[in-house]
């Protein structure tokens, strides 16, 4: 049984395996990258691994969460993407990230587009949400290219502020 959740063009979208360890921390442990990503901070092994259960939890829970993605013609972790309720939230968000040499390639937008069909398609969702921060302006590239348009900037308890973008499947129910 094959682990692939989708694929593109160029990629192959699956579910992380245990052997994926020291991808995800390359993609992780990149400050650069990173600075991106949730508080902005590269994660450690050990974190690494509790993200790897929470990960299969939402595998389990409902039935989709976070995933690996590989070239197809070159196996390999470049990166992650994948859809996320964080803290518990209602609404499904999309979430990505890529090792730095893989950035300016289209990979990022090929994969939501892919993911985003993956979601409505396979999970009947309908809506969905993605948050940068304001300055991002090559993720919200990423994200208009994907078919998301740009929402309220929301602001943030910490002071700051976060960017939403949203997309709301054609024909879906309001």
């Amino acid at each position: 049984m094959t682990d692939a959740v989708f694929e593109t063009e160029r990629l192959v979208v699956r579910r992380w395996r245990d052997s994926d360890l020291p991808d995800l921390l390359a993609v992780y442990g990149d400050a650069e990258a990173m600075r991106w990503v949730g508080d902005g901070q590269p994660i450690t092994e050990n974190e690494c691994r509790e993200w790897f259960v929470v990960t299969r939890r939402n595998y389990d829970k409902r039935g989709y969460g976070m995933f690996a993605v590989e070239f197809k013609a070159q196996p390999g972790v470049i990166g992650f993407c994948g859809i996320v309720h964080p803290g518990g939230q209602e609404e499904p968000e999309v979430k990505y990230a890529y090792l730095r040499k893989f950035w300016g390639q289209g990979i990022a937008t090929e994969a939501l587009r892919g993911l985003i069909g993956y979601g409505t398609t396979e999970h009947r969702i309908a809506r969905f949400i993605a948050t940068t921060a304001p300055e991002n302006s090559a993720s919200h590239a990423v994200l208009t290219k994907a078919g998301m348009s740009r929402g309220e900037l929301r602001k943030d308890e910490d002071g700051g502020f976060t960017q939403l973008f949203e997309y709301e499947a054609p024909n879906s129910a309001a």
